[in-house]
């Protein structure tokens, strides 16, 4: 198998002058990231507010709703994962053509979500959320997963890829700075949660997303396909056999797990911390923005601190400071929200450089698969990678919804109780850092792949695949 990125290979015809990687790829993976992240970010951080205030949902209830959901994506996820994997490549590439095919019902899904009809009952409420949101998390499973199995298509160098993750993760950040920024202005009124402007919201950043899928399909180029593989269709038990003892894989999925859960928790407790601890809603959107700059500020950070240290001891030391200033809030509870946001901004910049690595982390795991199995699964792996995340997202719903309710949070109370206000500091401080502590040793002590062993794995790789032509 010729893995020259200057040729692209489909089954045995080799078409030459195929445009070599460059800034347009890295442009068009970002604005993938971007479609995705403009109603994903829309949903993680406003979507409970909605339920609750809008809808008079129960927070108990929402976080069922999430973890049934977010389990039920897992499911979708890898059975999607596997579907794409027995697919045949088209002329337009593997992954691509889905992208373009199943992003226009996902934006209208999304959309559905935040249609609120005035005077109905709240039973049909309830069947409302949970219909449209099911439908909507189902449906960017066929967007999210041939995305993120694309990263290793585009391109075969580690260098590369991990250019894509960068980009990835700017087009993450740039939706999550315009949402944050902008979204609190369109979606209240006066510190209260509106209808109308959380429908108008959803028609914005609908339209956003859908020019940010087209223009992701337009620029990338899937340069490495693999020929025809029918072993894949019928050793999924290998394939498991193989995941298990993926030890890297293992550890970055339970890493991945826990940091999503922690991102999703934040993401909906700080509408609530700075609605109701802080009376501030419009500090969200410079929070916000702190975010976005934090890892702006990383970014440039990356290339030279991996290629000194490697992967895995860059992003551990940044987890432990996240974990020690998200523990230092706790202990500051009188804090005005400006000194609360320079301090958790600290933290922001420690876990920027997980979450700006961890889709290079993603496709080294997927080279350790094919090392261990001898087949190039992306889309599978990928899968069960995104698995995690969702068991992550289900957990963070789930949790998030019943520790809300639990600590007297009323929706109907114009001013909550100083236990519920202080519950919401704690669920918005301790608890992430103690995540954040959890990560750091799990990527110090369980996963394998420092820097040494990566090179190592590359060298490797490449003599297996060179022996196996």
């Amino acid at each position: 198998m010729n893995y020259n990125t200057s040729q692209k290979i489909m089954g045995d015809e080799t078409i030459n002058k195929v445009r070599k990687f460059g800034v347009r790829d890295k442009l068009g993976y970002m604005f993938g990231d971007l479609g995705n992240d403009f109603f994903f970010i829309l949903v993680s951080s406003f979507l409970m507010v909605y339920y609750t205030d809008i809808y008079g949902i129960s927070a108990a209830f929402v976080g069922i709703l999430f973890t049934v959901a977010r389990l039920w994506d897992a499911v979708a996820d890898v059975t999607w994962g596997r579907f794409i994997d027995t697919r045949k490549p088209s002329k337009h590439g593997k992954f691509r053509p889905w992208i373009f095919r199943m992003s226009f019902p996902l934006v209208i899904s999304g959309v559905l979500m935040f249609v609120h009809i005035p005077g109905m009952s709240n039973g049909f409420y309830l069947a409302y959320a949970f219909v449209t949101y099911i439908l909507w998390g189902t449906l960017y499973s066929t967007v999210n997963i041939p995305y993120g199995s694309m990263a290793s298509v585009i391109t075969n160098d580690p260098v590369e890829r991990t250019s894509l993750s960068t980009f990835r993760t700017m087009g993450a950040m740039l939706a999550s700075l315009i949402i944050n920024a902008v979204g609190p202005l369109i979606i209240f009124v006066d510190n209260k949660a509106d209808a109308d402007g959380f429908f108008l919201a959803a028609i914005i950043f609908g339209l956003l997303s859908i020019s940010s899928y087209m223009a992701s399909y337009k620029l990338s180029t899937e340069r490495v396909v693999m020929p025809e593989n029918n072993e894949i269709s019928h050793n999924l038990g290998n394939t498991i056999k193989a995941l298990l003892k993926n030890k890297p894989l293992i550890a970055i999925l339970g890493a991945s797990l826990i940091f999503m859960m922690s991102t999703m928790l934040i993401g909906a407790v700080n509408v609530y911390l700075f609605k109701d601890y802080f009376n501030n809603t419009a500090a969200l959107s410079i929070i916000g923005i702190v975010q976005t700059v934090t890892v702006f500020i990383a970014i440039p950070l990356v290339k030279p601190l991996v290629a000194k240290f490697g992967k895995k001891e860059t992003t551990s030391v940044g987890m432990l400071i996240a974990a020690v200033f998200y523990i230092l809030l706790f202990f500051l509870p009188n804090l005005s929200t400006s000194q609360f946001i320079a301090v958790s901004a600290i933290g922001m910049f420690g876990y920027a450089f997980f979450n700006t690595m961890i889709w290079a982390f993603v496709t080294d795991v997927i080279d350790y698969h094919e090392f261990l199995i001898g087949i190039r699964e992306d889309g599978t792996v990928y899968s069960f990678y995104s698995l995690a995340r969702k068991v992550g997202q289900a957990l963070a719903g789930g949790i998030g919804g019943i520790t809300i309710t639990a600590i007297g949070y009323d929706a109907n109370r114009e001013v909550q109780t100083q236990n519920a206000l202080d519950g919401l500091y704690a669920l918005a401080t301790i608890v992430p850092g103690a995540i954040y502590l959890l990560i750091f040793l799990i990527l110090v002590f369980l996963y394998p792949l420092n820097n040494q062993r990566m090179k190592q794995l590359t060298i490797d790789l490449a003599e297996k695949r060179k022996n196996k032509n």
